[in-house]
């Protein structure tokens, strides 16, 4: 595995990392000993980088991360996040953050977790009810306390980027970005670059479509969100699977897969990028650890514009409540 340094002044991390949401949450049956040995296994290939949240289960992902690396804390560079408010049921209520909040939160993370800091602590949305300069505010008072080594935000609009930045350094900004959704490539990226911020694509495999293997809306399991998903519904995953097709016919050529080609393809868009592919299987674990070693020429990358273009990907990336709460 090869490393990259997250940010301007924050960690080394492996070039790949690792999503775990979907080990506990969201995208269907779950199996915990084969979460535990992927994450076993991940640290083994040399990849350190992992990421989690509060709201994953809720709070059981961040408990299966804290028993998996009990005994090789000093080999991982963790992340987890914060941000909403969360009934007693579970269910996801609004944003929050807080300054009490954020508190609250860090400390039943670190519980959770069984560590003594949190090595990269992200606001997962924006709270359009708090400005962000106290969100930070009270984020930076845990870097001070030593309970937070580093702080990052998650789909935040340029302008919040500048003001947050304005309060405390920030590592990295979280969104999404694979060949399926590149909106960030117009602004967001370069104000993390002109302002040092590291950029974590989550969902770079477009939440397993860009694999190739991810069935339509009415074959996935009904625990799994993703039946909510415009891309995966109709005529849009059609239209996306003839995407992949042609994403497909370069990865043969390169004896790879679809989705190491999608993962190659992020990193050579820039050295500050760090996907964080989600899988819950130590087969996939170790397909996606392989895009690490996937050499992209120019005529490759030119090629995959011209046939994945900006906006080519039908349907949206979110049910429309969830894009609500994207930062603009």
């Amino acid at each position: 595995m090869t490393y990259r340094r997250l940010g301007a002044r924050g960690p080394q991390v492996s070039a790949i990392g690792l999503g775990c949401m979907g080990m506990s949450w969201a995208y269907g049956p779950t199996d915990e000993s084969e979460a535990m040995a992927t994450l076993h296994e991940a640290i083994d290939l040399g990849i350190n980088f992992l990421d989690t949240a509060e709201v994953y289960g809720p709070f059981t992902n961040e408990q299966l991360v804290g028993r998996a690396i009990r005994d090789r804390r000093d080999r991982v560079v963790l992340a987890t996040k914060y941000g909403f408010k969360i009934n007693e049921k579970g269910g996801i209520v609004g944003a929050d953050s807080r300054p009490e909040h954020i508190k609250e939160v860090a400390d039943a993370s670190l519980r959770r977790l069984g560590v003594d800091h949190i090595d990269l602590f992200y606001q997962h949305r924006v709270d359009p009810n708090v400005p962000i300069e106290d969100a930070v505010g009270a984020m930076a008072e845990l870097v001070q306390a030593g309970k937070v080594r580093h702080l990052g935000l998650s789909e935040a609009s340029p302008q919040t980027l500048h003001r947050a930045s304005a309060v405390h350094p920030i590592t990295a900004l979280q969104s999404e970005y694979s060949l399926f959704e590149r909106g960030v490539e117009r602004e967001i990226l370069p104000t993390c670059r002109e302002l040092g911020i590291g950029f974590v694509p989550y969902s770079p495999l477009g939440r397993g479509l860009l694999t190739g293997r991810a069935p339509r809306a009415e074959g996935l399991a009904a625990d799994d969100f993703r039946r909510n998903y415009p891309r995966f519904q109709g005529e849009n995953y059609d239209r996306n699977q003839k995407l992949v097709d042609a994403i497909r016919s370069l990865a043969d050529r390169k004896n790879a897969t679809p989705g190491q080609l999608a993962l190659a393809w992020l990193l050579h868009q820039g050295d500050d990028i760090v996907p964080i592919p989600g899988t819950k299987r130590r087969t996939y674990l170790r397909e996606n650890a392989g895009a690490a070693d996937l050499a992209l020429t120019p005529e490759d990358l030119a090629w995959l514009d011209d046939q994945v273009p900006e906006g080519s990907a039908a349907g949206e990336r979110y049910p429309a409540a969830a894009m609500k709460l994207i930062d603009r």
